[in-house]
């Protein structure tokens, strides 16, 4: 296995190759300058031709017109490259006065590695850690300092910590860690490999300004003399930008398997390097790394994005993870022995305010992974995790209830006869364009015939003239209650074990929650126009896309088929229903979410009854879930 040394030359090496495709790149651009000169020098010294031959000037001057052209178009390629402001991870500064002690430890640890300490510390919502170079952020790019020959000195990079890392690993676990991570500003600092990142980083850039256009701008009204000027801009920029983007492709291409060996030799020489600190210790901690990964993907995607979809933001994510990772180590018994290791000294001790850290990293988080705005408002609340099963779970199950008994009082009975002058309905599919579902909708006959409190009082034989009406009959949506869902999704003997109103629910449900989601994106991609800066790069105007000139985290989240999403829905009910005739209570499981409460205790078994009924149209297993906690099920339940 090769050594450190041998891993930076390696290294160096691939660097020295992306720089000879920079230097060609520069050639090419140059040549036509070179045989301007030539033919103009050898013009008037007469040795290529005469001052007086009228070839030869033609030649001359079509050369030197082609060499002006190049240059102009180099200078701007050149220009967009080294302006161009790359994506960088968005990340919580870390000040040093607000973690001494983990400036120390990073420090201390560069000293034991004999590598260059990081230039500053900063925390990103995620399970992992990196170095980033900013540097190409100020000054286009090139940060200089005087060095012994009054040249440029790298400056050394960013150290960027997973946040879930420092509430749930021990402080010896972190710095353990952190060796190979921290090993790796030995390689950052050396001038050839600092510039070929720094030339691949800025060709990425123009690929993106080319991609997006350039840099938005606010677009003038129409019809005014700088809404033709903005026309005319768009027209000639357009051409440019593409020749960019061209040619900033095909120099990646070349250097693109150099950078990728380059950066593969880095990280070889610094895990090498990093042998030799807390070996042993690592390899307990690439284990909390696997752990932490985990159950950070199930407190977002099962605890923190419900909370998100209705405009809160809980303000202790890293410290739920703790929570989370704590109750998988009950659960789970081969992670026994990870219960011990909670007496130790967390990282997080090393922060003066941790929980201040924790909740900008919250916020952040809620951002990245939801679109949420940039700072807490009416609509954007934080939540303490006291507070969650109240504001969050009974919110959440109530509004799922609203939307399932919205979508039933969309759609005819399966036992309803059409009335005889009611025009039929259109076959179409469910689309984006259906009405609100908020508005309520004609009810049918049958519902207010089989419910008197929803029949309207001062017309009471409405109901009972039934098919003889002269008219359509509309009244007000039946009561909510579970005993209506049930019956409605029940499998008649005359009808499929499914149901064709099951499915046709799954999908105005699938429909509608696609509408709510199409709102909060567009209503995200205004909030990043609004908050963009124009002219600064791929972050102006990023929308959903980008996010303080930093590129966003996508979590990967499975889409929900409609049987899901109605079996969601109907365990949304039966707990509401619960809630509010058998006494039981919302509450939070750190790794599956929102919990119902039966006595104080978590009731786990709800889950095959529902899709007894949702899947089978069976409603016994139901029944007797019921009996069993005692809910009564023809009560109305309250929906948000």
């Amino acid at each position: 296995m090769a050594g450190p040394e041998e891993g930076a030359q390696a290294a160096r090496a691939r660097a020295l190759a992306v720089l000879r495709i920079r230097g060609a790149a520069l050639a090419v651009a140059l040549l036509p300058a070179a045989a301007a000169v030539v033919l103009l020098v050898g013009g008037a010294t007469g040795r290529i031709g005469g001052s007086h031959d009228e070839g030869w000037t033609a030649v001359r001057w079509a050369v030197v017109a082609g060499a002006v052209v190049v240059l102009l178009l180099a200078a701007a390629v050149a220009a967009v490259v080294v302006r161009a402001r790359p994506a960088l991870s968005p990340t919580v500064p870390i000040a040093e006065e607000t973690a001494p002690d983990l400036y120390r430890l990073v420090r201390d640890l560069a000293e034991r590695l004999e590598v260059p300490a990081p230039s500053a510390i900063a925390l990103t919502p995620d399970c992992d850690s990196w170095l980033e170079d900013r540097t190409h952020r100020a000054h286009g790019g090139r940060r200089r300092t005087a060095g012994a020959g009054g040249g440029r000195a790298p400056v050394a990079p960013v150290l960027v910590i997973g946040s879930p890392f420092l509430w749930w690993m021990r402080v010896g676990e972190l710095r353990a860690l952190l060796a190979p991570v921290v090993a790796g500003t030995g390689p950052s600092v050396h001038p050839d490999i600092a510039a070929a990142r720094r030339f691949v980083r800025g060709l990425d850039a123009a690929v993106a300004v080319a991609a997006r256009g350039g840099p938005e701008r606010p677009a003038p009204r129409r019809g005014t003399p700088g809404a033709a000027v903005a026309a005319l801009g768009r027209a000639v920029r357009r051409p440019a930008l593409a020749f960019l983007g061209w040619i900033a492709r095909l120099l990646l291409r070349g250097c693109r398997d150099h950078a990728a060996e380059m950066e593969r030799a880095v990280a070889a020489a610094a895990s090498e390097r990093a042998q030799a600190v807390d070996y042993g210790l690592r390899i307990v901690a690439q284990e909390q790394v696997g752990l932490a990964y985990a159950g950070w993907d199930r407190l977002l995607t099962r605890v923190a994005l419900p909370a998100w979809r209705m405009g809160r933001w809980p303000s202790r994510l890293d410290a739920g993870v703790v929570s989370a990772l704590t109750e998988l180590s009950r659960r789970d018994r081969l992670a026994e022995g990870f219960a011990s290791r909670l007496s130790e000294r967390p990282a997080c001790d090393l922060l003066e305010e941790p929980g201040l850290i924790d909740e900008a990293t919250s916020l952040l988080a809620a951002r990245l992974f939801h679109g949420g705005p940039s700072e807490p408002g009416p609509d954007w609340s934080p939540v303490d995790w006291g507070a969650y099963p109240e504001e969050v779970v009974d919110r959440k199950w109530r509004l799922e209830a609203a939307r399932l008994h919205r979508v039933l009082d969309e759609q005819p009975h399966p036992d309803a006869e059409p009335h005889p002058d009611a025009e039929p309905a259109p076959d179409a599919e469910p689309t984006l364009a259906r009405p609100e579902p908020a508005q309520p909708a004609p009810a049918h006959p049958d519902l207010a015939a089989s419910d008197p409190a929803a029949s309207d009082p001062a017309q009471p034989d409405l109901a009972a003239s039934g098919p003889a009406a002269s008219g359509p009959v509309t009244s007000e949506p039946a009561a909510p209650t579970l005993a209506r869902v049930m019956e409605r999704l029940t499998a008649a003997p005359d009808r499929a074990p499914t149901g064709e109103l099951g499915e046709e629910v799954a999908v105005l449900l699938s429909v509608e929650l696609a509408r709510e989601e199409a709102l909060h994106r567009a209503e995200a991609r205004a909030r990043g126009r609004a908050g963009g800066r124009a002219g600064e790069g791929p972050a102006s105007g990023g929308g959903d896309l980008w996010i303080d000139g930093c590129a966003p985290l996508f979590p990967p989240q499975p889409p929900r088929t409609g049987r899901e999403l109605l079996a969601d829905h109907v365990t949304a009910m039966v707990c509401c229903a619960a809630i509010d005739t058998a006494g039981a209570a919302p509450g939070l499981d750190w790794l599956d979410g929102p919990a119902l409460l039966v006595g104080g205790r978590r009731r786990a078994d709800l889950a095959y009854p529902v899709l007894s009924l949702v899947e089978d149209g069976d409603a016994e297993p139901l029944r007797a879930w019921l009996g069993e906690v005692g809910v009564r099920a023809e009560k109305p339940v309250r929906l948000v």
